[in-house]
């Protein structure tokens, strides 16, 4: 029922049409990247395969949609049998993606992949915009970890959807337990300000935090006065200290006189780590600073500012009377849509760096199209796709079979496979200022 109106009221019409049976192909991506974003990450893919193997019509579903009279009896009884039977190719999680990119193609029947539009889109709009944005977060963090803990700033299962994809996005952890509970996210976490107000003195919380926790945990420094609240850490805890935390402000100015004064009083190996409204700018601010690692929250559950990846599910090919697959495009202003069944590569330049998005007819002359397009129809200045130096890198592969998952795969390989894409991206894909795409897409016919 997390689905929208029409989509039922499509299937019924189509049903009494004689259409819905039809083989259709809907495609997902974006037209342009929000934001001025130079690219894109993919992330939400296997929340996606999960929630596909449970979308389902159950008898309390089906007893609204006819009590409410939303749909025909025959849709109704449609509705009771429905079982996704197509095949779905799509991106993987972690990799990068541009303007057309088809990040995910569904096939299968009308019916069976209309009825997929809203749950497709509200998991990788959501969970792509997050892995943009920890991607952003972390190449501006430099080899300094962040932490995710918007948890509190967002709806609760949003939360979690978005520790995954910043996971995924280049993040060490989270402070979501159900991430951890569900995907294996690691999870860290030490005390609130609370903690230390709750003790009748700042030396006495310490100490509690420190029986319990050890040595090598991380202790809040700014509830009171921070130079006292350090001095305290460290008689208490020893050099063996693992981390301070400032959570409030100039944290450039209060780390480097912490650190001063960490190292003054042989704590030279205690880490600082620092909190409180960060976002990619901020990151990329305190780099000279003398801190070691980073804690992020509203900025990560919000896309810092972009919050939608503006993906969007179109059909771009049907079934004729014949029993071709046609392909099938939008034409309204502002908003049109390529037809046709496609697939796609990056192409690879000798350096080893992305040269271009390549978006062409799948079928088995695919590659061969792609290799022989020419990188400069898409942008000024790319240099031609011509040359044995280049290399063409496929980036579908299926994820369902005949309605079957089949392209599961373990988080740690889609955060592995950002850390190659980003890599392979040219260095103008990480300027933070708003832009064009890094790389061009460029179509084949």
């Amino acid at each position: 029922m997390l689905t929208d109106h029409y989509e039922l009221t499509m299937l019924q019409a189509a049903l009494r049409s004689g259409a819905a049976g039809r083989r259709a192909v809907f495609e997902v991506f974006a037209r342009h990247l929000p934001g001025g974003r130079r690219y894109g990450v993919v992330a939400g893919v296997g929340r996606f395969l999960d929630a596909l193997e449970s979308f389902r019509f159950g008898a309390e579903e089906l007893a609204f949609l006819r009590d409410q009279q939303v749909v025909d009896e025959a849709t109704v009884d449609f509705l009771a049998g429905y079982r996704f039977s197509g095949d779905i190719h799509g991106y993987r999680e972690g990799d990068c993606y541009f303007p057309g990119s088809p990040i995910m193609v569904v096939e299968g029947t009308f019916a069976e992949a209309v009825l997929l539009e809203t749950l497709t889109l509200s998991v990788l709009n959501h969970d792509c915009a997050m892995a943009s944005a920890a991607s952003r977060m972390t190449h501006a963090a430099q080899s300094r970890p962040i932490i995710e803990m918007g948890a509190r700033r967002t709806h609760e299962m949003a939360a979690v959807a978005a520790a995954r994809s910043a996971y995924i996005g280049g993040f060490a952890a989270t402070s979501n337990l159900m991430a951890r509970h569900l995907y294996g996210v690691p999870t860290t976490g030490t005390s609130a300000h609370a903690f230390t107000l709750l003790h009748d003195s700042e030396p006495e919380a310490f100490a509690a935090q420190l029986a319990s926790l050890g040595a090598g945990t991380t202790l809040l420094v700014d509830t009171y006065d921070v130079p006292a609240a350090v001095r305290s850490a460290v008689e208490l805890a020893g050099p063996e200290l693992g981390a301070v935390r400032i959570d409030s402000g100039d944290l450039a100015l209060a780390a480097c006189e912490v650190r001063e004064q960490l190292d003054a009083l042989g704590a030279a190996k205690t880490r600082i780590l620092v909190t409180s409204d960060l976002d990619e700018y901020a990151i990329a601010a305190l780099a000279a600073a003398p801190v070691d690692g980073y804690g992020v929250g509203t900025s990560l559950v919000t896309g810092s500012g972009v919050p939608t990846a503006a993906l969007v599910y179109k059909l771009v090919a049907r079934e004729d009377a014949d029993g071709v697959l046609q392909p099938v495009a939008k034409r309204s202003v502002g908003k049109p849509s390529r037809g046709g069944r496609k697939t796609a590569f990056r192409r690879i330049g000798p350096d080893g760096l992305a040269v271009a998005e390549l978006v062409v007819p799948d079928g088995p002359d695919a590659a061969r199209q792609a290799a022989g397009l020419n990188a400069n129809n898409g942008s000024d200045g790319a240099p031609p796709g011509n040359g044995e130096a280049m290399r063409h890198r496929p980036l579908l592969t299926r994820l369902v079979r005949g309605g079957e998952v089949v392209g599961r795969e373990p988080l740690e390989a889609a955060r592995r496979r950002h850390r190659e894409a980003v890599a392979e991206l040219p260095v103008e894909a990480h300027q933070l200022s708003r832009g064009y795409a890094a790389i061009p897409s460029v179509f084949g016919s």
